[in-house]
């Protein structure tokens, strides 16, 4: 029996089986409303027969998006949006659905990358001053951001808060909370990027206050049938900056706070880092760290054929493994993961005619959300 197509559950999910579509920005949103690029991209993800969708980073703010075409949840407009996009997708689809809450931080107000990706500056079309932990550019290339003071780490917070609350009332399934690749609370979890002097700075326990004071207001202001998550890069890649040793301790305090999940990528921070990719080269970190908490690890980076991940779950490296760009090359991944193991997997009725002759009971009768 395949391991990879057994439920798991995360919190209060149960999904139906162990592959995560994680989430990829489209850069195609207007003032941070979704727009009908959504409702293609995530009808066909949402027909895959992936056990979990979660959305793109969405911004929390207007000065946390990567781009002036960043999805966000900051405001109605944003939020009707979005929940006229969940029930298009809930119509014909049982998947459970969550989003990932963003600040880009020192990383935002840059271009789309088929535009070039570079930073806009302020006063430019499409750019604005950006924030971080300290006013430490990214590279020669970004400007010098602002520091956040305690009244703009307040607000930040709050804003975390405002999102939750606009996909609890959405009907949304899960919470992830942006803590990696270069992000805003990264940047305050890395020593690289964070020298303040204050209670948020210094000491592993400081950097990780944000990240732990966000995660605690979030929770607190989700309903319980909600499940909340944490991704974070378990490490910089450049030497005296976040590691896996820290991301084992911030992995065991969220843990002990009952989150209910941790997605485990890794870099982003600094453009000096030194990766070395190739097959399931972040597996090693979610391993690690699944070994010292009790809550489900989400592995991702270069996974992309059956056999590597029913592996990866099967060994116990993770409980889920996240597919990314190899799910946008083949949105029917999980079809074929399952006709190759020997498992099913939910297909819309629409398509049950296409099922192979040879693959006969690859797809799964239909139900019902």
């Amino acid at each position: 029996m395949s391991q990879l197509f057994s439920p798991l559950r995360i919190g209060p999910l149960e999904l139906p089986n162990r592959i995560v579509i994680a989430p990829m920005c489209q850069y195609s949103a207007h003032d941070g409303v979704a727009s009908d690029w959504h409702h293609i991209h995530l009808g066909h993800l949402a027909l895959s027969g992936a056990g979990l969708l979660i959305l793109e980073a969405t911004a929390v703010q207007a000065d946390g998006r990567i781009s002036h075409a960043d999805l966000g949840l900051w405001n109605d407009d944003q939020e009707a949006a979005l929940a006229a996009l969940l029930a298009s997708l809930r119509r014909w689809s049982p998947m459970p659905l969550g989003i990932q809450l963003a600040h880009a931080g020192r990383k935002a107000s840059t271009a789309r990358p088929w535009e070039g990706g570079g930073p806009i500056a302020a006063g430019e079309p499409g750019g604005w001053t950006t924030v971080s932990a300290s006013a430490l550019a990214y590279d020669e290339r970004h400007p010098a951001p602002q520091a956040l003071d305690a009244a703009g780490i307040d607000a930040l917070v709050d804003a975390f808060v405002d999102s939750a609350r606009r996909a609890a009332r959405i009907g949304l399934d899960l919470v992830e909370l942006h803590a990696a690749h270069g992000y805003l609370l990264h940047q305050f979890l890395s020593p690289l990027s964070n020298r303040r002097d204050d209670d948020h700075g210094g000491s592993l326990e400081n950097r990780m206050r944000l990240v732990l004071r966000v995660f605690d207001a979030v929770r607190a202001a989700l309903p319980g049938r909600m499940a909340l998550g944490v991704r974070i890069s378990a490490t910089d890649w450049v030497e005296g900056g976040w590691d896996l040793e820290q991301s084992i301790a911030l992995a065991r305090a969220l843990d002990a706070r009952g989150c209910h999940f941790i997605h485990v990528s890794s870099g982003g921070l600094d453009p000096r880092q030194r990766i070395e990719p190739g097959p399931g080269y972040q597996v090693p970190f979610a391993a690690a760290i699944r070994a010292q908490v009790r809550m489900p690890v989400v592995a991702v980076g270069m996974i992309t054929r059956p056999r590597q991940a029913e592996a990866v779950v099967a060994e116990g490296h993770a409980d889920a493994v996240a597919l990314a760009r190899g799910i946008l090359y083949d949105p029917r991944w999980p079809w074929h993961a399952a006709a190759e193991l020997g498992a099913s997997v939910q297909a819309p009725p629409q398509y049950l005619r296409c099922e192979p002759a040879q693959a006969r009971g690859v797809f799964a009768a239909p139900r019902g959300r």
